[in-house]
């Protein structure tokens, strides 16, 4: 496996029970680049993304990050690694402000009260900071999923179907902040279902079914519908 890889996925395998989630996974990202997953539900987009996000242990397989294993660094490995998920993984009965403390001190993100309020400003949340998560609308949980992430800056952002629950205004902000990501250098994986919005502003492309990518493309040959329904017809089981 060549070093300049910051992510290195080799025969990786999940099966919960006598079903396989993932069958043989394989996938490799330099820094800076971003990849756009598509593929119907039961793919295994979401197993992906939760593995890679330490939420779930594979059955099987090889994970490197920046070089090393990825449960070599355990804790330290999470730090470099952020998920937005159609699960928030907020705490209700904390307010925006607070949740963002909490993630802070669990992360050891300097400057904690600093980023807060500029996580707040950037996601258009200063007027909710002392809501309560519970009270807050779906697409404000999403928005404040995704400040939790500007607190401390990963390496790798994971974002699965990040567009869900968004109003316009902020799917725009999050499509901006994506785009920026990309220019700092750090290495994105979203998962969607939109085949358009998902590849937009990508370097590659990859569709996953049965557990299994089975095709992937550099973004501009990427072709969208017509290509997504070839590959999902065309594919073993």
């Amino acid at each position: 496996m060549a070093a300049e890889w910051l992510l290195e996925i080799h025969d990786l395998r999940k099966s919960f029970g006598h079903s396989e989630a993932l069958r043989g996974v394989e996938l490799a990202l330099r820094a800076g680049e971003s990849l756009a997953l598509f593929g119907p539900n039961g793919a295994g987009k979401t197993t992906l993304l939760r593995i890679l996000a330490g939420l779930v242990r594979p059955s099987g397989g090889v994970i490197r990050f920046a070089g090393s294993g990825l449960s070599a660094w355990g804790a330290e490995a999470r730090r470099h690694i952020g998920l937005v998920s159609h699960k928030t993984f907020l705490h209700q009965d904390l307010t925006a402000a607070e949740n963002l403390r909490f993630f802070a001190r669990l992360y050891g993100t300097p400057q904690a009260e600093e980023r807060v309020a500029e996580a707040l400003r950037r996601v258009g949340m200063e007027l909710h900071r002392h809501t309560l998560v519970r009270a807050l609308s779906r697409g404000m949980q999403q928005r404040l999923s995704i400040a939790r992430l500007l607190m401390y800056r990963p390496l790798l952002l994971l974002l699965d179907e990040p567009y869900t629950g968004l109003d316009p205004q902020a799917s725009e902000l999050l499509t901006a902040m994506l785009q920026g990501w990309r220019d700092e250098g750090r290495t994105i994986i979203l998962a969607s279902h939109d085949l358009q919005r998902g590849a937009r502003g990508c370097t590659r492309a990859a569709i996953m079914r049965a557990g299994r990518i089975v095709y992937e493309t550099a973004c501009e040959t990427w072709q969208g519908e017509a290509m997504y329904q070839q590959y999902i017809a065309a594919a073993c089981p």
